[in-house]
């Protein structure tokens, strides 16, 4: 609305106001400053830019400037500056809220969208207006760092700008929640989530990254922002190092802890032995993390534990002794490592199973 006459209604008092400062000498009163503002808000919320309000005044005190001036002689100019930055304020003051409200039903929208709440129907109509078809499939990439990060911080932006500048107007969601980093995007269109990836891998100094399955209708972005947090956690108690996950990829993982309990028997019975052992069961369950991490290979697994490749293959004839099982044997091997893999989702031995 920046090329319409801002119309007279705007400008109510302006003209009194200033008339009376001039003649007077005396200052603004507290309530007609109050009243400069209130109309910049009403022609913020008609919407009026401010530069065409701030013309307006300006033209209307150049109208009366010769009994402003006779009046008040050099003081009079800064009389109009006084109103006019009032009204400037008042504008300002009704675009901050604007803004603060669209933030608010934009979080409002997110959290829903994530958490599944609010009726569908309604939720899809919601999308729309940021930029989602919810018809679609869509999958969600969560990036997590070393410290929180919020939708006004640095880092946030320069990722945003970094994937708006490579992908225009598509319809992707850039935001934040629970102090990582989100993107949504339409499910066929993975190279939006992996370049989203590397942009906030940088931006979160080494933080790790992970991208949920494609999955249709609004309940699927529900369902693919789960598994990339679950991705995330998964990394998190089997000390994967890889800075994308992808869910995947690690779908093996949800299958064997879906019935807790059966893990927990199988931890329990498996390798339960070995807290017996002198020094207890950690260093042991570490020795076949570290043999089955490293393709079962002594000499590079007795490297990563800085052990001798003699001192790691004695660990290795402890575990067969104490569990009967033979880390080297393919078919005890297959129940040894689903054991260290339930015991480092289990918390074992450290949280009892």
């Amino acid at each position: 609305m920046t090329g319409r006459k801002v119309p007279d209604q705007y400008l109510e008092g302006y003209v009194q106001i200033l008339t009376d400062v001039c003649a007077t000498g005396r200052r603004f009163t507290r309530d007609e400053l109050e009243s400069l503002r209130t109309q910049g808000e009403r022609a913020a919320e008609a919407g009026f830019g401010v530069r065409a309000v701030v013309r307006r005044h300006l033209a209307v005190a150049r109208e009366h400037w010769p009994v402003l001036y006779a009046s008040a002689g050099e003081a009079a100019l800064a009389a109009v500056e006084q109103a006019i930055d009032a009204f400037a304020e008042g504008h300002e003051r009704a675009q901050q809220l604007a803004v603060r409200q669209e933030e608010a039903v934009r979080r409002e929208f997110i959290d829903d969208l994530l958490y599944g709440r609010s009726d569908l129907g309604r939720l899809a109509e919601r999308a729309e207006r940021f930029g989602l078809l919810l018809s679609r499939a869509h999958a969600v990439a969560v990036a997590q760092g070393g410290k929180p990060v919020e939708e006004t911080d640095p880092a946030t932006r320069q990722v945003e700008r970094a994937v708006v500048s490579r992908f225009g107007e598509r319809r992707i969601l850039l935001t934040t929640k629970d102090g990582r980093l989100v993107c949504i995007a339409p499910g066929d269109q993975d190279d939006v989530l992996t370049f989203f990836a590397k942009q906030a891998y940088a931006v979160t100094e080494g933080g790790r990254v992970a991208i949920g399955r494609p999955h249709p209708g609004a309940g699927g972005v529900v369902h693919s922002y789960e598994e990339a947090l679950n991705a995330l956690d998964l990394a998190d108690r089997l000390q994967i190092n890889e800075p994308v996950l992808r869910a995947a990829d690690l779908l093996v993982y949800p299958v064997l802890t879906r019935d807790r309990q059966a893990m927990a028997d199988l931890v329990d019975n498996t390798l339960g032995p070995l807290l017996s052992a002198r020094g207890g069961a950690r260093p042991l369950v570490e020795t076949l993390t570290a043999y089955f991490d490293s393709g079962c290979v002594a000499a590079e697994a007795a490297r990563r534990l800085s052990l001798s490749v003699r001192a790691f293959t004695y660990r290795l004839e402890r575990i067969h002794k104490l569990t009967g099982a033979d880390p080297g044997d393919p078919v005890h091997r297959y129940t040894l490592q689903t054991a260290v893999i339930g015991a480092r989702l289990l918390g074992w031995p450290d949280d009892e199973v």
